[in-house]
């Protein structure tokens, strides 16, 4: 990956799900697992897994430069994601198919400071974009 891509990659991840959001498509996110992600290995296929990042799917989804975080349920139990973006291979729309794919580069010896936050929370504190509210209400 050139510098180029490395550093616009966060930003245009950010915007097609930003985009998906608005125009109620579901983005997709093609991961390929290594040391550094934190993911349910039950559910990595060929050394990827694909997550779907929908508001409805996702919990405290949190997209910072280095990170793509958030809480989720597999097979009912909830579990904590931590994806470096040199492992985001591609993000699409999943109804139309149209999105960006990324060169990921082979995997290398892990370093101690590209340790995966503890919790979302932690992501938040570095250069997290605001939370978008939801229109939705919890009617009781």
């Amino acid at each position: 990956m050139n510098i180029s891509e490395a550093s616009a990659k966060p930003y245009l991840v950010r915007a097609l799900c930003e985009w998906c959001a608005d125009k109620d498509l579901t983005p997709y996110l093609v991961v390929k697992v290594n040391d550094d992600t934190r993911v349910p290995m039950a559910y990595v296929n060929n050394g990827e897994i694909i997550f779907n990042l929908s508001a409805r799917t996702t919990h405290q989804l949190t997209i910072n430069n280095d990170w793509i975080m958030f809480s989720a349920r597999f097979g009912g139990v909830p579990q904590d994601v931590a994806i470096p973006f040199s492992a985001v291979a591609a993000i699409f729309a999943k109804e139309t198919n149209y999105g960006l794919f990324f060169e990921v580069p082979p995997p290398t010896e892990t370093a101690d400071d590209n340790t995966p936050p503890a919790s979302p929370e932690e992501v938040k504190k570095d250069h997290a974009p605001p939370p978008r509210s939801s229109h939705l209400k919890l009617v009781k």
